[in-house]
């Protein structure tokens, strides 16, 4: 019997080899192959003729090699060039790949061609640079690969577009008949939404534009409705649990409101009654604090923990990084002091480089709740961790943690309040997706007295300027950091690239002053001791990896430029920024960049353009898309293989009211018409319905 969950090494044609390979995709059964949607695709029903191309367009060309070949730049040592001449019966192209001198390999003369991408002119030659190809074969069936719309897939290397195309098609013919439908007809008809096998057809292989169109809102909104499941039924079963309900009137949260030093914004009073509402109530409160880096949600933090620990109860907080969770173990305990508690409230930093012994003793304090504030890293959600009674748990950077990790430490006690706090602004309609089960605030101003953060671009052929101005910056006594470049997801080079620049600025470009170093791959310990040093003014100039991304706070880092800030998201470059203008100085954030291609140019465009983080993160959006926003850690986004949030803000409605009204009629999805919704749930989410760690 043939199902859609057959792995799909079985299938004829693809073998242990190309199953490697599909591996890297994430697809190993048929289903994840008829799932493995187009990112676009070419209309070669009608394509152009070289005569008639224009400069500056994209364009799909057909053609046959008339020459090959291969050679190094004189310019630049070790920089190859692939040369192929491509003609058609009009006139002739030139297409060239940079530093891919393997590609030399697939091609040979008399061969007929596909290339795509963007014609310029060079030397008085129409040329394509780095354009994709695809090599037709004579040989083989060519009617999936030319005169039609074509799909063009996301593809590793080892596998061609004409082998993916073959394959969906022979997955199409021998398993669409087995496909059942998880939506409910009622939905479908009320949206007037293609069956799951009409869909899954012209998705791939459209006849025109219409049923291309219909098919992928069908499939966004089956999409957008399984994200929604098990975010609705986790806010349905939050009002089901009993939760604890405060006093916020206690000493400490009275004496530490009195006490403040500065006084608080509107938006962080706004946020600090909406917590106090949530935890009076006999509901665990689940809230969602977002606001820019700098913008005071530690203290709505404090505040929080002022109550939970007014009524004897403990208190969690955790962070991804340890220098982070010192900065504010050191802050809460400051802050508790004010209210002449400190001595009566004990807390405790847990972290992963205290000693067996040490921890040991601090975990059996922690049972019997002789500590109630403990402040820590990943240490908090070990399983021989044991809380007396957890009464609040808060989430710092929640982004840099995975689902099953946050999920974890609230269980650790009776239903306690949980305050998740987040830099990275999240746009509303991903905030919808991801986000429906949680109450949102936001502080959306910063303290008075903050200077606007200036942005300034520089190519980098201007470096040296920048380096002038880094001068004249520490000459007043002030500091700077530099980032550099993320190299292709690799810590060994993103290393070796820091070291490099740290020897550069050290032994000739900045020898006169003191420059210090820190990378994801120092242990804790040394880390602690440059950043602190950094902070106390040893250090004038911190050569870094993106690693600073979270860190201290230092008021008088004035000035960061990010080399190669081309290979950097937007979001990223965004809180690297957060890391300076902490104090009351004017401050400086510089880009320097050679972008290639259309998508580096819009992020360096937005990145000097807007400070507002919520706008910045639109932008992102836009640009990367909603599977990338949050990256790999994220299950639940990379789960949107189709569907966008930004685009299709309508359809996300429709298809969360939908979902509201199903679960409110049948939550565990037990009645006959949601057996397949079920079904294709625990396929989709294999921890369902462990709710907790889903999406």
């Amino acid at each position: 019997m043939k199902l859609l969950s057959d792995p799909l090494q079985y299938f004829k044609g693809v073998g242990p080899r190309k199953i490697k390979l599909f591996k890297k995709l994430g697809i190993s059964s048929i289903e994840d192959i008829l799932y493995c949607f187009p990112r676009r695709y070419e209309d070669r029903s009608n394509l152009v003729n070289i005569s008639k191309v224009e400069v500056g367009k994209l364009y799909t060309i057909k053609g046959q090699v008339l020459a090959k070949g291969d050679r190094r730049s004189w310019k630049r040592r070790g920089f190859s060039i692939v040369e192929v001449v491509v003609s058609d019966d009009t006139g002739r192209i030139f297409a060239v790949w940079f530093n891919q001198p393997y590609l030399k390999q697939y091609f040979k003369v008399g061969q007929n061609i596909i290339l795509y991408g963007k014609v310029e002119l060079y030397k008085d030659r129409l040329q394509i640079s780095s354009p994709e190809f695809e090599i037709l074969d004579s040989k083989q069936d060519d009617s999936l690969s030319t005169g039609r719309v074509v799909p063009i897939y996301s593809i590793t290397e080892g596998l061609t577009q004409r082998f993916m195309r073959q394959l969906i098609k022979n997955a199409l013919d021998k398993y669409i008949s087995k496909t059942v439908d998880p939506l409910p007809y009622n939905i479908r008809k009320k949206h007037n939404l293609l069956n799951l096998a009409q869909s899954l057809i012209n998705i791939h292989f459209p006849l025109d534009e219409s049923s291309n169109k219909e098919a992928y809102r069908r499939l966004s909104f089956e999409e957008f409705f399984m994200f929604q499941i098990p975010v609705i039924l986790r806010k349905l079963r939050r009002y089901e649990k009993q939760g604890i309900a405060h006093n916020t009137n206690g000493f400490i949260f009275t004496q530490l409101i009195r006490s403040l030093p500065f006084q608080l914004t509107l938006a962080q009073e706004q946020v600090a009654e909406s917590i106090i509402k949530d935890m009076s109530s006999r509901f665990p409160m689940q809230r969602l604090l977002q606001g820019e880096v700098g913008s005071g949600k530690t203290i709505v933090a404090i505040l929080a923990a002022a109550i939970a620990l007014d009524g004897g109860y403990q208190v969690a907080f955790m962070v991804p990084t340890e220098i982070l969770a010192k900065q504010h173990f050191s802050n809460i305990k400051n802050q508790i002091s004010r209210t002449k508690k400190d001595k009566a409230i004990k807390s405790v930093l847990l972290i992963s480089d205290i000693k067996k012994k040490v921890k040991g003793e601090i975990y059996k304090k922690i049972k019997k709740g002789q500590i109630q504030l403990v402040i820590g890293t990943h240490a908090l959600i070990q399983q021989d961790l044991v809380f007396k009674n957890l009464g609040l748990v808060i989430i710092d950077e929640q982004h840099k943690f995975g689902v099953t990790q946050r999920a974890l430490l609230p269980k650790k006690g009776n239903n306690p309040d949980t305050l998740i706090m987040t830099a990275t602004p999240i746009p509303r309609t991903l905030s919808m997706t991801i986000y429906g089960d949680l109450d949102v605030s936001v502080i959306d101003e910063l303290p008075k007295g903050r200077l606007p953060i200036k942005t300034l671009s520089y190519n980098e052929e201007r470096l040296n300027e920048v380096y002038e101005f880094v001068r004249s910056i520490v000459r007043q006594k002030k500091q700077a950091y530099f980032v550099c470049p993320v190299i292709e997801e690799s810590i060994d080079q993103d290393l070796k690239a820091a070291k490099t620049l740290f020897d550069e600025f050290k032994n000739d470009i900045f020898k006169d002053f003191k420059i210090g170093i820190v990378h994801g791959q120092m242990d804790t310990a040394a880390t602690d001791r440059v950043m602190q040093d950094f902070k106390n003014n040893n250090i004038d100039i911190l050569v870094a990896t993106s690693v600073v991304e979270v860190g201290i706070d230092v008021p008088n880092a004035t000035c960061m430029v990010v080399l190669q800030a081309e290979r950097f998201g937007l979001s990223q470059l965004h809180q690297l920024r957060g890391r300076i203008g902490r104090g009351r100085l004017e401050s400086s954030f510089i880009v320097v960049s050679n972008p290639k291609n259309d998508e580096a140019k819009r992020r360096i465009k937005a990145i000097k353009e807007l400070l507002d983080g919520f706008k910045i993160a639109e932008e992102d959006l836009r640009i990367r898309g909603p599977g990338e926003f949050f990256g790999k850690r994220q299950h639940g986004l990379t789960a949107l293989r189709i569907a966008n949030p930004l685009t299709q803000l309508r359809l996300l409605k429709n298809a969360r009211e939908e979902a509201i009204a199903l679960l409110r009629n049948d939550p565990d999805l037990s009645l006959r018409q949601n057996q397949q919704l079920l079904l294709k749930m625990k396929n989709t989410f294999p921890q369902f319905p462990d709710l907790d760690i889903v999406a």
